[in-house]
């Protein structure tokens, strides 16, 4: 049976070589498999007929039966349109034909019963549908037909080729018919009973061709489940693989750098949420296995302390401690923050950037290596080979969807046995697309922010109050306080975004004689946008004109107003990194979103969560519901949620119950050995073996 399904699809009848081909380029179709697992994206429901006078104002498809009592030609300003009266028992409407006159007048029959089908519309007091599906109710009832009709994903090429939907559903029958409709289990009898699943193959039948809505609903939950339970069942056992097989370093001693730091040294009184963090942080580098645990933290919720004090774990059993930052100046800003935080104590901290002078770089590369340095702190240049650790134990990375894999691969041959690697993100992720983009890291959340923090207020104002907004921001600079005013970046239009950029800088400029004003954007080299932060943070400047290059990570503390430019035209995970920028001193601070009176629905959901809402992960949950995983993600992980049939966002709940039930299975049975997981056993090698689960995950 196995075997049919993996003829290639040109051998189908119907299809042949050139056939064949666009299927394989369009759909990605290249076995009989690959067909059934072409899922509909939905399905027209024929299982009922409705009466004229039942009919709703809301444009749907549906089916009734009729005569058709007169036509009659009606001229418009282009062309003319035919009308013909359609009546049942209960009422009238009228279909309308805008070409093909002379067929329909020539073909259709007054006075006979018809099943139509199609679109209704309200104009006038009058239902309308135009150019309806028609059949003599004669012959419906003669045809072999399913009264759910599958619609499938199509393109244009597909529709040139003549490769239809109706094609497309005799291809699937074709394949049924010669695989008898068996299809083998893939799961084990007992998920299979506690959640009331149909068996396979009447999935897959039932979700081509079902007889009912129940039936549908049935088959699409059985495949969302297993499409999920299989994803999970891969990221789950990888982690299990990875702490069995990767040995880690031990750090068994809490000893003096830990201690002291925590009882002299500690600004603050950690929160909850950090303590929680550092305890699984602690059991994880003790347990002998490599610790993989990403770190998600809203803006300002403490992770660099969370950080220094596991990098003092490593120091306290005699290994050193690296963190790797996307940016020079966001490597800068943890190097300036920790040597504060540690300045009491003997720990000797080091920075290495692609700026730092050749004669510094050779002197770090000896100590590194002699042991001399406990911390190094770094962009990329940590990565290259001439940077040779004497012990590394712990490799802290952040942000870390801005590093590729091969990248932090190569911090883990930087020591005999790979270093404990800690990953952190400032990112919220909603837990759905977590549990899929991560699924293989064990995931800590810090998710209250340090006491003392006062919530920044978020307001939405229009253009038209601009003036009001000038004079808020005269008032904030009197007390003392520096601004940022953000413009947005869509990477098409370079040119326009400069344009924006430089008359915003100048309408500033002409507003502000008397204020000093920084400018960056992407167009500046490196060292001069350095140039213009660091006037910034040292308040020679008073206010700071830039795209978006500032969103993540700059710290000025004294910064107390965000203003974001035609905020509509950003994400909201956008929109809350930058605002983040912000309330991160004593003083209430104000993020002040300007935009055009014209508003999409999806930018006025995004306003009004900004401003009522400053919890990140809400704000994570909201962004993913109205952009979907791939663009919340960026495109270098957009492939990582290729799903067939299930959808991240609308099935969570199904994801939830597919990973409980794969990491059970893999704590009852870590190898699946157990005759009882033999389908599950099966399926995982098979889907392996052709890579499909890779398709899924980056």
């Amino acid at each position: 049976m196995q075997n049919v399904l993996h003829t290639p699809i040109e051998y189908l009848k119907g299809v042949g070589p050139n056939r064949g081909e666009t299927l394989r380029k369009e759909l990605g179709i290249h076995t009989y498999m690959d067909l059934i697992n072409f899922f509909p994206n939905r399905h027209i429901d024929k299982t009922r007929f409705y009466k004229i006078n039942e009919l709703q104002r809301n444009s749907s498809d549906v089916q009734l039966v009729g005569k058709i009592v007169h036509f009659k030609t009606v001229e418009q300003k282009r062309g003319k349109r035919l009308v013909a009266d359609f009546i049942d028992e209960t009422g009238r409407m009228e279909l309308v034909w805008f070409r093909g006159h002379k067929w329909v007048r020539e073909n259709l029959k007054l006075n006979v019963p018809y099943v139509i089908f199609g679109k209704t519309n309200w104009f006038n007091g009058v239902f309308s549908m135009p150019h309806p599906e028609m059949e003599l109710l004669a012959d419906y009832k003669k045809n072999l037909r399913t009264a759910m009709q599958p619609v499938y994903p199509s393109t244009e090429l597909l529709q040139k080729k003549g490769i239809t939907n109706r094609a497309i559903m005799k291809l699937i029958q074709e394949v049924m018919k010669q695989s008898g409709l068996r299809f083998g289990e893939t799961l084990n009898q007992e998920i299979v009973q506690e959640l009331n699943l149909i068996s396979k193959s009447e999935a897959i039948f039932n979700v081509h061709f079902p007889k009912n809505q129940e039936l549908l609903a049935k088959a699409q939950f059985r495949l969302k489940f297993e499409e999920l339970f299989f994803i999970q069942l891969q990221l789950i056992r990888k982690n299990l693989l990875h702490k069995r097989k990767i040995k880690g370093l031990i750090f068994e001693e809490i000893g003096e750098n830990f201690n002291r730091f925590y009882k002299e040294h500690l600004p603050f009184e950690l929160t909850g949420a950090q303590k929680r963090v550092i305890k699984e942080i602690r059991s994880d580098l003790g347990s002998g296995a490599q610790m993989n645990r990403l770190l998600q933290g809203d803006v300002g919720s403490g992770k660099t302390i969370v950080a220094l004090m596991s990098m003092f774990m490593a120091l306290d059993n005699g290994f050193q401690a690296c963190l790797m930052a996307p940016t020079e100046i966001l490597s800068v800003q943890h190097y300036n923050g920790l040597s504060e935080l540690c300045k009491e104590l003997n720990t000797s901290i080091y920075l290495l950037t692609g700026s730092t002078k050749t004669s510094d770089r050779k002197e770090i590369h000896e100590k590194l290596e002699n042991g001399e340095i406990d911390i190094l702190i770094g962009t990329h240049a940590l990565l290259e080979d001439k940077v040779k650790f004497q012990n590394l134990g712990l490799a802290i990375i952040d942000e870390q969807h801005r590093f590729g894999v091969a990248q932090r691969a190569k911090l883990w041959k930087k020591n005999s046995i790979p270093p404990h690697i800690l990953v952190m993100t400032a990112t919220p992720i909603p837990r759905t697309l977590a549990m899929s983009l991560y699924g293989d890291l064990d995931i800590s959340v810090i998710d209250e922010l340090p006491p003392g923090r006062k919530p920044i207020k978020t307001v939405h104002r229009f253009d038209s109050n601009r003036l009001k907004v000038f004079r808020f921001i005269k008032e904030e600079i009197m007390k003392g306080r520096q601004v940022y005013i953000v413009y947005p970046l869509i990477q098409e239009s370079e040119k326009m975004d400069y344009k924006d950029l430089m008359d915003g800088y100048e309408s500033i400029a002409r507003e502000f004689p008397d204020y000093q004003i920084s400018i960056v954007h992407g167009q500046m080299k490196p060292a001069d946008k350095d140039y213009e932060m660091d006037r910034f943070l040292r308040k020679e400047t008073q206010i700071m004109v830039a795209t978006t290059v500032i969103e993540v990570g700059v710290n000025v503390p004294n910064a107390s107003v965000m203003i974001i430019e035609s905020a509509e035209r950003f994400g909201l995970s956008q929109l809350h990194q930058l605002r983040g920028r912000v309330g991160r001193g004593a003083e209430q601070s104000y993020c002040i979103l300007m935009t055009g009176h014209k508003l999409s629905e999806d930018s006025k959901t995004r306003l009004q969560t900004m401003t009522s809402n400053n919890d990140g992960f809400q704000i994570a949950e909201v962004d993913l519901k109205l952009r979907g995983p791939g663009d919340l993600m960026g495109t270098q992980q957009s492939g990582v949620l290729n799903l067939k049939i299930a959808d991240i966002v609308k099935d969570n709940s199904i994801l939830s119950t597919a990973r409980w039930y794969a990491s059970k299975i893999l704590k009852e049975d870590p190898d699946l050995s157990d005759e009882k997981n033999r389908h599950i056993r099966n399926a995982f090698a098979r889907l392996m073996k052709d890579r499909t689960i890779w398709n899924y995950i980056s």
